[in-house]
């Protein structure tokens, strides 16, 4: 058998050859296309829904919003099991697919099977789907650091610049942002003020909520020119929302200055993010599933590249000019290549 195989071969080298060359190329495609990880992803195919209730118990979470999403989820077709979670102020529900099941496909699914549970949910709470990624995908964290510039600061830059362009790079699911402080603006209120102008909590929430809009009316048509009229109110500063009118009191107006105090301070938060014993502020590389991770890794260095000439900087006061730079803190690539 094995001398009728090498007679044959000989006497078809050119086949052979062509049959050689094919193996060859197709090891070469694999070797350059297939996936390569440090970790194996072994896991179940899972589907998160999220819910956010702000300031309720976990009981009334359980209860109003985990309780219809997870009951609504049951029938989508290729579940294996639904878990759920309800916390303080938000739910998770965990649905498993079987395996055979293609992930896309799956999360096609859940998202018709949320539309159904929004008419079962509290007025307000707006479920959403997790990110197109496993636990396995986080594939690179940085820090963002720069001598002068407090967390408040940092936790902008990451929010309002580097997430979204982070966001943009081929193969990244989700960059999440940890760490810091988030920037809001906060009234103190004044419970003697308040009876004094009799004003009551949710008349300040109110008044605040219909300040900070902007209003679109109609056109005036001047020497064949139209002028759009807008009403501007978006809040851009302390001083805005001091002056915005809670109510007329013999026509006088009752400003938010008048029974409380406006300030910039930081967001309620729950967890925090630190290097070498120091508060830091970073952001986290969600790979989308399925993607090669050393190829999503390598664009988005790149793209840090790319970005860190547009970072702001500021002047020390010693006269030294600090710029924010961006350290990476965590990179598949090193495991991956040992």
């Amino acid at each position: 058998m094995v001398d009728a195989l090498i007679r044959w071969c000989l006497r078809n080298a050119f086949l052979v050859l062509i049959a050689v060359g094919a193996v060859l190329g197709g090891g070469y495609y694999a070797l350059t296309r297939t996936p390569v990880d440090a970790i194996p992803d072994i896991g179940e195919k899972q589907v998160i829904v999220f819910a956010d209730w702000p300031g309720r118990s976990p009981q009334d979470v359980d209860n109003q919003v985990t309780y219809p999403l997870t009951t609504s989820l049951t029938g989508t077709p290729g579940v294996k099991t639904i878990r759920s979670m309800s916390g303080f102020g938000f739910a998770m529900v965990f649905v498993i697919f079987k395996d055979e099941v293609d992930y896309y496909w799956a999360r096609s699914r859940v998202i018709e099977r949320m539309n159904v549970a929004q008419q079962r949910l509290p007025a307000g709470v707006v479920p959403v789907i997790g990110p197109d990624a496993t636990a396995l995908g986080q594939v690179y964290w940085y820090t963002v650091e720069g001598e002068g510039f407090d967390l408040a600061e940092l936790r902008s830059i990451q929010d309002w610049y580097l997430r979204y362009q982070l966001n943009a790079v081929e193969g990244v699911s989700e960059v999440a942002s940890i760490g810091g402080f988030v920037k809001q603006y906060q009234i103190d209120v004044h419970p003697d003020k308040l009876r004094a102008h009799r004003v009551t909590l949710m008349d300040v929430t109110m008044a605040v909520q219909k300040a900070n809009i902007d209003v679109g009316a109609k056109v005036i048509e001047k020497n064949g020119i139209e002028f759009f009229i807008r009403g501007v109110g978006f809040v851009k500063s302390v001083e805005d929302l001091e002056k915005v009118v809670i109510r007329q009191e013999k026509g006088t107006p009752i400003q938010v200055k008048h029974i409380g105090t406006v300030t910039l301070g930081p967001d309620f938060r729950r967890g925090a993010l630190d290097k070498a014993g120091v508060e830091a502020v970073g952001g986290v590389v969600l790979m989308r599933y399925g993607e090669n991770p050393l190829d999503v890794v390598e664009r988005v260095k790149a793209k840090i590249k790319q970005l860190e000439p547009g970072l702001p900087q500021k002047r020390l006061a010693d006269g030294r000019v600090s710029k924010v730079k961006v350290v990476a803190f965590y990179d598949r690539t090193d495991i991956v290549k040992e």
